[in-house]
């Protein structure tokens, strides 16, 4: 076989393995039709089946979340009796991540179970309903577009997996209202420091996940998430830089910036070590 036709056929199972972009756009522009989050309240959630179903995969890598299924179908029906606006902020923030993760679960659990590479073969895995929260039938697109991404807090995106081996993983722990902060500041240095951005000396240049090219803006301009108009590398460069490592950061402040490819290979891990 000659080279050329074998490069033509590695980026033809590239393309079927990524997202199209038309229908991403869509699916964004789709989550603007859901309400608008107004957390009001002074409610807590307690989300300690989602905490099992995460000791589970820290065990057993992520095969082990084909039996998981049920446990995580228990927890969400659980949140579906949650008004997540009678919530405090914080804790309403946590509600939707956990939410959202939650389904990316059980999506890559799914994929595990039709032996499938990538949750991407999943049929509808994002832009199906995954829950009906306060009278609203949402997707995975739904709430991160139209719910978490309104809070206007760019860390969620060190936060949010998706099954697959480019994703942030999984902290060890859900996510709370009263530790949310430090939780979101924690995630966000562990997903650079655990590759979401790296050094290349031989080029000089910091070369950062490609959820930054998909999401940098939000980090740039955070008042008006979910943003529409991209952002230059150097500025999202700059706003990332608080969580970047130090010897990082350093090296990057008169180097180029570019971003890396992504893996949609199926795979979800814990990020961090579990309490003890």
């Amino acid at each position: 076989m000659g080279q050329g036709t074998t490069s033509r056929r590695q980026r033809l199972l590239v393309d079927m393995d990524s997202p199209n972009p038309i229908s991403v756009a869509f699916s964004v522009i789709r989550a603007m039709r859901v309400s608008r989050p107004r957390p009001t309240g002074t409610g807590e959630v307690m989300h300690d089946q989602l905490r099992g179903v995460l000791d589970v995969l820290a065990d057993q890598g992520v095969v082990g979340l084909a039996a998981e299924r049920g446990n995580l179908d228990r927890y969400r029906k659980t949140l579906e009796t949650t008004d997540p606006d009678t919530l405090s902020r914080a804790e309403a923030l946590a509600y939707w991540i956990n939410l959202y993760n939650a389904g990316a679960l059980d999506v890559a659990a799914e994929a595990v179970a039709q032996t499938q590479s990538t949750v991407l073969r999943v049929p509808g895995a994002f832009s199906r309903v995954w829950a009906t929260v306060a009278g609203e039938a949402l997707s995975l697109n739904d709430i991160e577009h139209g719910k978490i991404r309104r809070f206007g807090d760019p860390r969620i995106h060190g936060a949010l997996v998706c099954g697959s081996a480019s994703c942030p993983t999984l902290r060890y722990e859900p996510y709370t209202g009263n530790g949310l902060d430090g939780q979101l500041d924690s995630q966000m240095r562990s997903f650079l420091s655990g590759g979401g951005a790296v050094f290349d000396s031989d080029a000089n240049q910091l070369m950062l996940s490609r959820i930054f090219l998909w999401y940098g803006a939000d980090f740039v301009r955070p008042q008006r998430m979910p943003t529409w108009i991209p952002a230059s590398k150097r500025s999202i460069a700059k706003s990332i830089a608080s969580w970047l490592d130090p010897g990082v950061q350093q090296l990057s402040v008169d180097a180029g910036v570019g971003f890396q490819s992504y893996d949609w290979g199926l795979s979800c891990a814990i990020g961090q070590a579990r309490r003890q």
